[in-house]
């Protein structure tokens, strides 16, 4: 596979993890779309370890999803700004402390987002127990997960 065709996978699964944050985007199916047209492309045998891993890891990301509250962000105040600083978070905290790192960064973003906004740490605290309780852990699920597969594709890809 040639390397504008593995920049344009990298830009799905990132458009993917956007689309994670974003209501109404279909962002891990963007993220498994991705690795199975790597999948498909590439002859390795790694490639279709790295998709049938990718399945099994949405599989698993959507039966922990349903077991979680149902995502009622918007009616407990999140923004925009939130899911961007979330986001961010996560991904920071994923490359800091590889893998296990995007839960506290995801949760650290959160808190920095409303820790801004409100001033106070009672305050912001309170808002990231909200937020969690609202949804905020199914999201969590779904972007560790994406976060995941792409490490995997992307391990795949340099070292494969």
């Amino acid at each position: 596979m040639g390397v504008w065709d593995l920049l344009l996978v990298g830009l799905v699964m990132l458009f993917g993890l956007v689309g994670v944050l974003v209501p109404g985007l279909p962002g891990s199916w963007l993220v498994w779309a991705a690795v199975l047209w790597w999948a498909l492309k590439d002859t390795q045998p790694v490639a279709w370890g790295v998709l049938v891993g990718a399945t099994v890891a949405l599989f698993l990301s959507q039966v922990v999803r349903w077991a979680l509250p149902p995502r009622r962000l918007r009616t407990s105040g999140a923004t925009r700004r939130m899911a961007v600083y979330a986001g961010v978070g996560a991904f920071l905290g994923f490359i800091l402390i590889p893998v296990l790192g995007a839960i506290p960064g995801f949760m650290g973003g959160i808190y920095l987002c409303e820790r801004l906004r409100l001033g106070r740490h009672r305050e912001a605290k309170a808002a990231l127990r909200t937020a969690m309780r609202s949804g905020g852990s199914s999201v969590l699920a779904e972007l560790f997960t994406c976060l995941l597969i792409t490490g995997a594709w992307l391990g795949a890809v340099l070292w494969g």
